[in-house]
């Protein structure tokens, strides 16, 4: 193991930090080349890097501790995405990063696109490529509208190809949103990305149950099989809610109480997220599931100190991104 007296340059070392995600509207559509609405949320992920002495990888986490040599890195069910990171940059000198986060990996707040957002930054950061870096006055300045960044650019595309390698699939929405913040209106093919500087509040809401994304998409595309046209009427209709909120802001809470009824549609709720869903209509606060459903959570828009006996979240949209220094 390396020694901490082995660790160097602590004063200076790099770190970046990027947000949990939720989706707002549009799951499953996303993959059909429709546009989905995703947001940044106020817990994020932070790398720290830390050079060392000997030419090893050391990653510190709530997780658990790793090493390895760096020309010789093994595989870590924990790490697989800071690992598939890591591998996409010459080894060189040896590192430490330690990584800290303010929410579980065990809930849905996008927590594996977080940490690869911010694992990208430190590393395209240390390179130093005048074409992958800018200011990180530039980089905290992307708006709708703005010519984005070379480095959020590249910090996205690096990103989304680490989660397609180590997930096999996925949008990419929630890399979208832990890379400009705000809430971002997506669509994966062909590449859109529409960022708004938002800040509003959510209530996230635990299910009690998780299953994995992977799993729920190969149930969806089964039955999608059996009645496409069912599904494209579904997915246009997602598409076109996303479209109305952009237009007008404040048609949110409306579009995300119909998402509800399309997801509703596509079996994606069980008894709990009904369960969930029911008491936030009593309250009259619009809700949906958030993620691919069949467990993990739902969202409502504003503040809610308890909903019946389900883990609470007070969030509220994060209109920032990516931080790094």
């Amino acid at each position: 193991m390396t020694d901490q007296s082995a660790i160097f340059n602590l004063q200076s070392a790099i770190q970046a930090s990027a947000p949990g995600s939720l989706m707002l509207l549009g799951e499953h559509a996303v993959l059909h080349g429709r546009r989905a609405m995703v947001c940044a949320i106020n817990k994020r992920i932070t790398v720290r890097y830390f050079q060392t002495l000997e030419k090893n990888l050391r990653i510190v986490s709530d997780l658990g501790t790793y090493e390895a040599p760096l020309d010789a890195l093994t595989d870590h069910p924990h790490f697989r995405f800071v690992l598939d990171v890591v591998r996409q940059y010459p080894p060189g000198r040896g590192m430490e990063l330690k990584i800290e986060s303010e929410f579980s990996s065990e809930i849905g707040f996008g927590s594996s696109a977080a940490v690869t957002v911010a694992a990208h930054a430190v590393l395209m950061k240390l390179a130093g490529s005048p074409r992958s870096w800018t200011s990180a006055t530039e980089i905290n300045d992307c708006r709708a509208g703005a010519e984005t960044p070379p480095f959020l650019e590249e910090l996205f595309k690096r990103s989304l190809a680490t989660i397609h390698r180590v997930q096999g699939r996925g949008s990419g929405a929630d890399v979208a949103a832990s890379v400009f913040g705000g809430a971002v209106a997506y669509r994966a093919e062909p590449l859109e990305i529409h960022p708004l500087e938002k800040s509003f509040p959510l209530t996230a809401v635990y299910s009690g149950s998780k299953m994995k994304t992977a799993e729920v998409i190969a149930l969806v595309e089964i039955a999608r099989a059996m009645n496409p046209e069912k599904y494209e009427r579904i997915y246009d209709r997602m598409d076109a809610l996303v479209g109305e909120v952009l237009a007008d802001f404040s048609m949110l809470g409306k579009a995300l109480m119909e998402n509800q009824k399309l997801m509703e549609d596509l079996n994606l709720c069980n008894n709990a997220l009904a369960e969930i869903i029911r008491i936030f209509q009593v309250l009259n606060i619009p809700a949906k599931i958030s993620g691919s459903g069949l467990g993990d959570c739902a969202i409502g828009l504003g503040q809610v100190p308890a909903v019946g006996t389900f883990p609470v979240y007070a969030l509220k949209v994060e209109p920032k991104g990516v931080k790094v220094r």
